[in-house]
């Protein structure tokens, strides 16, 4: 695991050092902020029915560097460096049988956008991304689940974002992260959460609030 994180953090540094390489038409930074996220296709067993578990309930880290190129007056392009913490949680209470149940899942991502901008102060993003799993922990009832299906080592997603820019250098960011090809072909065995037949599998779904911070200003 320790190997992986470095092996991140060496990655992020050469893509932002890179950035330092400046031209008239590209322009690049760093952003961090939150994701919200889920796991569709995840089912819990209460001891008397099941239940699917739903909300954006497991809060995760959200970081990286960013480049863009600037294609027109409106248009640009934007490629990214990510490390993408998601997953799924549920809280024991009384409408689940006091079942408790988590699922962390850890990524690096990279994807490419899209973008169209609407005067100075906002942007409209849209663009495919590819995620490399890390690592992964999932516990039930507060005990760590062995031996369960392991994520799949890659990922592909669909993004859609929103940005308003706050000063010429400072952006806030709004942006949903779903999964297009399931993360798990079936859901994770054992007393708590269940397989259900004929089922499509896992999928990651996310809501990420971030600033970004672009080292050359948008106008």
């Amino acid at each position: 695991m320790m190997r992986k994180t470095r092996f991140v953090i060496l990655l992020l540094i050469f893509f932002i050092t890179a950035l330092n390489a400046k031209s008239q038409i590209f322009n690049g930074g760093l952003m961090a902020g939150v994701a919200g996220s889920q796991v569709a296709g995840d089912i819990m067993y209460t001891g008397q029915d099941t239940m699917g578990l739903y909300g954006f309930h497991k809060a995760g880290i959200f970081a990286g560097g960013f480049v863009n190129l600037q294609t027109g007056k409106h248009s640009a392009f934007q490629m990214e460096l990510e490390y993408f913490q998601k997953g799924s949680r549920e809280n024991p209470d009384s409408s689940n049988g006091y079942n408790q149940y988590l699922f962390r899942v850890n990524y690096v991502e990279l994807p490419v956008y899209y973008q169209y901008s609407f005067g100075k102060r906002f942007k409209l993003e849209i663009g495919p991304s590819l995620g490399f799993l890390i690592n992964y922990y999932e516990e039930a009832n507060y005990y760590e689940i062995k031996g369960g299906i392991r994520p799949a080592r890659m990922t592909f997603q669909i993004n859609a974002g929103l940005y308003v820019n706050i000063t010429r250098h400072l952006m806030v960011n709004i942006r949903t992260n779903n999964s297009l090809l399931n993360i798990r072909s079936d859901n994770a065995t054992g007393d708590i959460i269940r397989i259900i037949p004929g089922n499509f599998g896992q999928f990651n779904d996310c809501l990420v609030f971030s600033l970004f911070y672009q080292f050359l200003p948008a106008w």
